[in-house]
């Protein structure tokens, strides 16, 4: 029998699913501040003057220095101003920096969004991107074929969008259950059908626009375009605000409703949650076709709000990216919009970055991919910047619960 002071001590210690300083989230943040170490380290490798002052470092080492501390300020400079605010622009156009961080944040947050649901259930979802294809397809045929009113055109091209998606990610969870087919090699199979079928649709007259000699989609109509939030001349719509309000689902999903509850079961252990009587192979199902439903509305957006038809490039890397936000947002709905967001402005400050300091835009993808990097090797982040151990391990956070 415990002590009643035993007792009250376990009453009053702390929830152990509390995030604290020295747990994930702290791992995540200098994870990100690694990878911008290393990016300063390869910006001073292609700066021909800190080069050149190499040469003649143990001579006049302030030179080298100097040159160092100026390519690795104007580059990161430069890329802030294109990503949030330029001081030398005025007007609209200083909020064109910010507007084009939330252009590109907007489908990276659902679809990472859509990848992060997955992984909550211990599913892999490796199919964004042919969810997202899918779901711009279907968007735009409505948005270049039906004659509809305003609001009932726009609702409709997003509604479309969805279940576009729904059906392709639910198509995988349906071969989960039933074949027992791994998820990832069904979604990455999937991706190739998705990208073939959209070549083909771009050859089809009716899909194809006139006068048939480019690969491009009819062009939607203004009754189906996602109304802009801050002027014509900005790009930013109202895509953006779905993508919030999709973050907000997706938290109260797990975390207020009774489907949630199930499918973090059959995530945490899917034997277990089946030996409780719930029915395991239907809850991937409707796991898979809720995350393809929100890659499908990130592949809409795309069409209803920024690019207005389909080409090949529609979904760009936007599915493969989303692995990435939703891996830093350590699968949380508002740790993932954080993480859209950072992306989106790495993307949007890459081309201020190259035009000013000519700092070569592939950075930002070598930023990601240390980012990968560091989040995959923990210890490696707790060792270099002397953090205590704490906190979940990726894999742990793929298939557990998200921390509070």
């Amino acid at each position: 029998m415990s002590s009643p002071s035993l007792e009250k001590d376990a009453a009053q210690a702390p929830p152990r699913r509390r995030s604290h300083w020295g747990g994930s989230w702290l791992v995540t943040v200098f994870a990100v501040v690694g990878a911008l170490l290393v990016g300063a380290v390869l910006i001073v490798i292609g700066d021909k003057p800190s080069r050149q002052s190499a040469g003649y470092f143990f001579s006049y080492p302030q030179d080298f220095l100097l040159n160092v501390v100026y390519s690795v300020r104007d580059a990161y400079l430069a890329l802030l101003q294109g990503a949030v605010y330029n001081p030398n622009l005025s007007g609209t156009a200083a909020l064109r920096p910010i507007s084009e961080t939330l252009v590109n944040a907007t489908p990276l947050v659902l679809a990472g969004l859509a990848v992060a649901l997955a992984f909550r259930v211990g599913l892999f979802n490796i199919g964004a991107q042919g969810q997202i294809i899918v779901g711009a397809v279907a968007a735009a045929w409505v948005g270049f074929t039906l004659d509809l009113p305003v609001v009932v055109h726009l609702l409709a091209a997003l509604v479309a969008g969805v279940l576009g998606g729904v059906l392709w990610g639910g198509l995988v969870g349906l071969l989960k259950a039933r074949t027992g087919a791994h998820e990832v090699i069904t979604t990455i199979m999937l991706n190739y059908v998705a990208v073939n079928l959209l070549t083909f649709l771009l050859g089809v007259n009716g899909f194809q626009r006139p006068p048939y000699n480019q690969a491009i989609s009819e062009q939607v109509a203004e009754t189906a375009v996602l109304p802009k939030l801050l002027g014509s001349s900005l790009r930013v719509n109202l895509g953006l605000v779905l993508a919030v309000l999709a973050a907000v689902a997706v938290w109260w999903l797990f975390e207020r409703s009774r489907l949630g509850f199930r499918l973090r079961a059959v995530g945490a252990n899917p034997n277990a949650a089946r030996t409780a009587g719930m029915a395991v192979g239907r809850l991937q199902v409707v796991s898979m076709a809720l995350a393809g439903g929100l890659a499908g509305l990130a592949g809409a957006t795309q069409v209803l709000g920024v690019t207005g038809s389909v080409t090949g490039s529609v979904a760009g890397n936007i599915g493969f990216d989303a692995i990435t936000v939703a891996l830093l947002g350590r699968n949380n709905p508002y740790g993932v919009i954080a993480a859209g967001l950072l992306f989106g402005g790495l993307r949007a400050g890459a081309v201020q970055m190259q035009s000013v300091t000519g700092v070569p835009v592939d950075l930002v993808g070598v930023l990601q991919a240390l980012v990968v990097l560091f989040i995959a090797a923990p210890a490696l982040v707790r060792a270099v910047f002397r953090l205590r151990a704490g906190g979940p391990a990726v894999g742990a956070e793929l298939s557990g619960g998200w921390t509070r």
